[in-house]
């Protein structure tokens, strides 16, 4: 197998073969992330990406999971990756899940049969980056779509029959009284979605993006941790999704969680009282064994 740099995938997908089907992220313009800083965006040549696959099959004769990296392998052109997804499912007789990471933008390029297309080629988790529903916020970390259209991304992937995990960003909103608007409004787009999985992540900022460099001027502040929990409170206590499932399972979380909403709501919500209550750092993962 042949890989291009650093490669990411979602918590979920730790035992799924990563293939790697673009190079970088194709929107790379978010302020808080320095995931793909130091590749420019391209779509691999699909003989590359086949010939992988058959690489694959020699190594681990047969597999259940496949994730299509890198950060929107969505944004291929759709024939290209049915070929792919036909390919995987040829190659692996056991062969159950392939997840992709989907900018809100690839989702909007794509028309609903299209999306259809790959659910009934076998496509079946999609991973969106929604960070935040606080309009304000979208603009100031660039994440290139509006509230409603974030909405409409979500709705689509969801109405396809794929499943969607969206990722929420605690912190975002710094240490400020703008995390209030940030904590509420990320509920409200979460309900509006109704995603399959709402997967929160603990903003750690990383040299080469503007946050970071912002941070050193002394124009952000990051949370302290007891106040990322109060923020985590506020968005579950205002979620009113149904079978959908909270995890903070993330290496970047203080605190891992895990539970169906809304069944679990309020053993959750019990939960973060006691550890915020009992203010003891020991009850919360150390910052040398957080990371991205």
């Amino acid at each position: 197998m042949r890989y291009e740099g650093n490669i990411f995938r979602p918590p979920s997908e730790a035992r799924s073969y990563i293939l790697q089907c673009t190079v970088g992220c194709s929107h790379n313009r978010c302020t808080f992330c320095g995931m793909y800083k130091d590749k420019k965006y391209r779509v691999r040549e699909l003989k590359e990406i086949l010939a992988d696959i058959s690489t694959a099959k020699l190594y681990y004769h047969d597999l259940e999971k496949v994730f299509l990296a890198d950060g929107d392998a969505l944004a291929m052109e759709n024939q290209d990756l049915l070929q792919i997804l036909d390919a995987l499912y040829q190659t692996f007789p056991s062969l159950k899940h392939v997840g992709i990471y989907a900018s809100p933008d690839s989702i909007l390029n794509k028309t609903a049969e299209e999306l259809r297309e790959l659910k009934n080629q076998g496509l079946t988790i999609a991973y969106l980056g929604v960070e935040t529903g606080d309009e304000e916020l979208l603009k100031d970390i660039r994440k290139g779509v509006s509230y409603e259209e974030m909405v409409a991304a979500g709705k689509r992937v969801r109405e396809a029959g794929i499943l969607l995990s969206v990722t929420i960003l605690l912190g975002l909103a710094g240490r400020t009284p703008k995390a209030i608007d940030h904590a509420l409004n990320t509920a409200r787009i979460c309900n509006e979605i109704n995603p399959d999985y709402i997967a929160a992540l603990t903003l750690m900022l990383t040299p080469k993006t503007e946050l970071y460099r912002r941070m050193q001027k002394g124009e952000f502040e990051l949370p302290e941790p007891f106040e990322i929990l109060e923020e985590m409170r506020i968005i579950i206590e205002n979620l009113d999704v149904k079978d959908s499932e909270f995890r903070s399972n993330h290496a970047s979380n203080y605190l891992p969680i895990k539970g169906r909403l809304p069944e679990d709501k309020q053993q959750i919500l019990k939960l973060i009282d006691q550890i915020i209550k009992r203010n003891d750092r020991n009850y919360l993962r150390p910052d040398y064994l957080r990371g991205l």
